[in-house]
């Protein structure tokens, strides 16, 4: 995909500058996810595909002041054999399993003993991870549950979409100076309309991104 298909996606989107909104979105679903199932932590954790990096991008619960932002090997972990499977897990003692990173947990400064995860896929990709940490009231985690984080991992799989999205839409923008922006907003408001509207509003758009030297919308 070039830059120009970058944008377009994003604008017709709806997400131009709506990074923060995502983000929030993020944090909300993870709230949520630690809420229900009674665990002392969850987390959603995105490959950052130009570094072959997993990304902290929302925690609640343990870890959650220190978290954020932390990087790590997108091949190691639990989390890691999550996304490279597409294949959710259940793992009730993370120390009596092979997969576990336990000086990438340590660093962290929070070791779990058990855990859910589910990748975030959409379309083709696959995304990131949703984690569920310990639950103190319960030891073991049900076959209903897992359904049950499927659907929230289904819901934070569509937010990350737009979110990375909107991320690709604003490295275009901030590099292009304040006259793409204009162009991109135009754009957003252009794709609304219908008909022969569209059609012109399509054309005057061509006629401006040709005149302001940015990629053709």
């Amino acid at each position: 995909m070039t830059e120009r298909d970058d944008l377009n996606a994003a604008v017709a989107a709806g997400v131009v500058g709506s990074e923060a909104a995502f983000r929030a979105l993020l944090a909300a679903i993870v709230e949520v996810a630690r809420s229900i199932f009674g665990a002392k932590a969850s987390s959603i954790v995105l490959l950052d595909e130009e570094t072959d990096e997993l990304v902290f991008e929302a925690v609640v619960g343990e870890g959650e002041d220190t978290l954020l932002g932390v990087r790590y090997p997108a091949g190691k972990g639990i989390s890691g054999w999550v996304l490279a499977t597409r294949t959710p897990l259940v793992i009730e003692d993370v120390r009596q399993d092979p997969r576990f990173a336990s000086d990438v947990a340590e660093d962290t400064g929070y070791v779990p003993k058990g855990l859910m995860a589910a990748p975030l896929l959409h379309e083709e990709g696959a995304l990131g991870v949703l984690s569920v940490l310990d639950r103190p009231e319960q030891s073991l985690f049900s076959l209903q549950e897992m359904e049950l984080l499927g659907l929230f991992s289904n819901q934070a799989a569509i937010a990350v979409d737009l979110l990375l999205k909107a991320r690709k839409a604003e490295k275009l923008l901030g590099g292009a100076g304040g006259d793409l922006r204009v162009v991109a907003e135009l754009a957003a408001a252009v794709d609304a309309l219908e008909d022969e509207r569209r059609d012109a509003g399509m054309r005057l758009l061509r006629e401006l991104a040709s005149t302001l030297g940015s990629p053709t919308v």
